[in-house]
């Protein structure tokens, strides 16, 4: 069972690390401090329910459940998230932005680190595609999550420019895209024979793969073209309430590749 926990805690460090670098897309000058203080907070929150759960499963079940060095990777992404969280509480814009570096980077390797220990085991090619599938997905989750944020704000602050959601779905489609690309690229290599018996691994379980690209990535793709006709207008408690349903599509879609890779020990 610690694979199985190990799947699905993925989704959440995914969600946090991703949080994290969607805050650098809308412009931090032109939107209220208040914004990025709840949207950090939420994916702090995230990155904690993954990360704490990795370090506990390290804690409780030994090396061969979580990797050492994985454990204090998160450890470390963990501290550098909370204290750059607290910066946007004052003034000190050095510290957060080192904070934020820092924090971003560490919380990249952790990642990909517990990619490749979750999916990667046939090493080389499979683990390279493994750390680009979440990345992928990580940058998937952020952004669609940030786009319901900021169009939350909107309802705070109604007289706030539109470009910054504008900018924050371009970001989104940019994200699910690449997602989808690297999907593809997945599956062709794995067909191809990336990993040993992966071909048949995958063709065992193709109806999940399906599933996978249907309620995640085309199904996001569906919305997001919902969502730009609205944002056209421009009327942004609409835009919100479809992102809405791309974060739970995003979220359906993540939670099924993760079960694809339970079952398989294949990234999707």
């Amino acid at each position: 069972m610690t694979h199985f926990a190990r799947c699905f805690l993925l989704v959440f460090v995914q969600l946090g690390v991703g949080g994290l670098l969607s805050l650098a897309v809308p412009p931090f000058n032109d939107i209220a401090r208040g914004f990025y203080k709840s949207s950090a907070g939420v994916f702090f929150t995230m990155a904690l329910a993954g990360g704490g759960g990795s370090i506990y499963l390290r804690s409780t079940r030994g090396a061969e459940a979580v990797g050492t060095g994985e454990a204090i990777l998160w450890a470390v992404f963990l501290v550098l998230f909370a204290l750059y969280l607290s910066t946007l509480w004052g003034d000190a814009m050095v510290a957060r932005a080192r904070l934020f570096v820092a924090s971003l980077g560490i919380g990249i390797l952790a990642l990909g680190t517990s990619a490749v220990a979750v999916a990667g085991g046939d090493g080389g090619l499979l683990a390279v595609l493994a750390v680009a599938n979440a990345l992928a997905g990580a940058g998937a989750l952020g952004s669609v999550t940030s786009g319901m944020l900021i169009g939350h704000w909107y309802l705070i602050d109604p007289g706030m420019e539109i470009e910054p959601f504008r900018r924050c779905f371009r970001y989104f489609v940019a994200t699910v895209v690449i997602e989808l690309g690297l999907l593809a690229v997945v599956a062709i290599a794995v067909l191809l024979g990336a990993a040993q018996g992966g071909a048949e691994r995958f063709a065992a379980y193709w109806h999940l793969a399906a599933m996978r690209l249907v309620l995640g990535p085309f199904a996001t793709l569906a919305m997001a073209a919902m969502i730009q006709r609205v944002l056209a207008i421009p009327q942004t408690m609409a835009a919100t309430g479809l992102f809405y349903i791309a974060t739970l599509a995003v979220l359906v879609g993540s939670f099924l590749g993760r079960y694809f890779t339970f079952r398989t020990g294949l990234p999707f």
